[in-house]
C-alpha cells in the first residue's frame, strides 16, 4: 500500500512508504511460536548448563583441598582449573542432565506465566485459581530440583558418579541428616 500524505515525495521524488507483508503460509511462519518455545528452551537449558558446570567445579575444587592427605603437596597447583577440566572431561553429560531436567520445569512456568498474562483480563475465576495453583506447584518443584541438582553436582564432584545416581545419593544424605 502507497501512502501519499507525507512530504517524503516532495523531498525525495519517487520515493514510496510500502509495509512489508509481516506473516504468511510458509512453514517457518505457520510454526513461529513453535520456534520460539524451542529458543527459550535452549536458551534456559543452556543457562542451567553452566550454572551446574559452575557448582561442579567449585565442589571439585574444595574437594581436592579438603581430602588432600598432605596439605601443601596434595593439593593441585591450580584447583579450579584441573576442577574445571575434569568436570568438563568427565561430567559433561551428568551436567547437560541435570541442566535439561531443570529446563523443562522453567519452561513449563513460563508457559504458565504466559497463559497467566493471557488470562489476566477474564473474570473465570476457577481458571485463575487453577493457574494459580499450577504456577505454585511448579515454583516449588523447580527450587527442590535446584537443591537437589546442587546437591549432585557436589557429589559428582567428589564421587564421580552419573547424574541419577548422585541425585539419589544425594537425597538419602540429606534426609538422613535432616535434623541438622
Amino acid at each position: 500500500q502507497t501512502f501519499n500524505t507525507t512530504n517524503v515525495t516532495k523531498l525525495c521524488p519517487g520515493a514510496q512508504c510500502t509495509f512489508a507483508f509481516y506473516g504468511g503460509e510458509t512453514l517457518y511462519h505457520k510454526y513461529i511460536f513453535i520456534f520460539q518455545l524451542a529458543n527459550a528452551f535452549v536458551f534456559l537449558w543452556l543457562v542451567n548448563f553452566a550454572i551446574a558446570l559452575g557448582q561442579c567445579t567449585l565442589a571439585g575444587a574444595f574437594a581436592s583441598y579438603y581430602w588432600a592427605s598432605r596439605k601443601p603437596a596434595d593439593i593441585p597447583l591450580w584447583p579450579l582449573f584441573s576442577s574445571f577440566g575434569r568436570a568438563i572431561r568427565y561430567h559433561t553429560g551428568s551436567l547437560a542432565f541435570g541442566a535439561l531436567i531443570l529446563a523443562v520445569v522453567q519452561l513449563i512456568r513460563v508457559i504458565l506465566e504466559y497463559l497467566d498474562h493471557k488470562l489476566k483480563g477474564t473474570q473465570n475465576s476457577f481458571a485463575r485459581f487453577l493457574l494459580c495453583c499450577l504456577k505454585c506447584c511448579f515454583w516449588c518443584l523447580e527450587k527442590f530440583l535446584k537443591f537437589i541438582n546442587r546437591n549432585a553436582y557436589i557429589m559428582i564432584a567428589i564421587y564421580g558418579k552419573n547424574f541419577c545416581t548422585s541425585a539419589k545419593e544425594a537425597f538419602f544424605l540429606l534426609m538422613r541428616n535432616v535434623v541438622r
